[in-house]
């Protein structure tokens, strides 16, 4: 086989090569003929999707750029308002101090218990020592 059968030809040097040679001609003039009008249509659909996507992107930042300037208002507008809800939390923790004190209260109360009923489950966990001799002879003979 010649090189130039292994190697795949483009529509266009199919073209050529029909037009060159007269017995190939009207098969090779065809099919590049056909390669030429597919190749033609892909690039304009590439074409006509990434003017698409474009337009598309384009929406889709306005969008985001919308988006984004009513964030920016929404956080502005909660600053403005911070000095209002420093000074409401501020009078509420005054209020709080008991709220502390009992709570502290509760915990120390649950972890004496927890301490007590600790130490009785330890000294019941202990086997009483049998009041019978042992069964095995405890030293090791040498």
């Amino acid at each position: 086989m010649s090189t130039t059968a292994e190697t795949r030809l483009t529509p266009r040097e199919r073209l050529t090569r029909g037009l060159t040679y007269s017995a190939v001609g009207p098969v090779d003039v065809t099919r590049g003929v056909v390669g030429l009008g597919v190749q033609s249509a892909r690039a304009t659909a590439s074409q006509l999707r990434r003017r698409y996507r474009e337009g598309r992107l384009a929406q889709e930042i306005a969008a985001a750029q919308d988006t984004i300037a009513q964030e920016l208002a929404a956080a502005q507008e909660a600053v403005a308002n911070l000095p209002q809800v420093i000074q409401d939390v501020r009078r509420s923790q005054r209020h709080n101090k008991r709220t502390w004190l009992i709570a502290a209260a509760t915990t120390t109360v649950v972890l004496a218990g927890g301490a007590v009923a600790f130490t009785i489950v330890r000294r019941s966990m202990r086997p009483e020592p049998s009041p019978l001799p042992p069964s095995v002879d405890v030293q090791p003979r040498p």
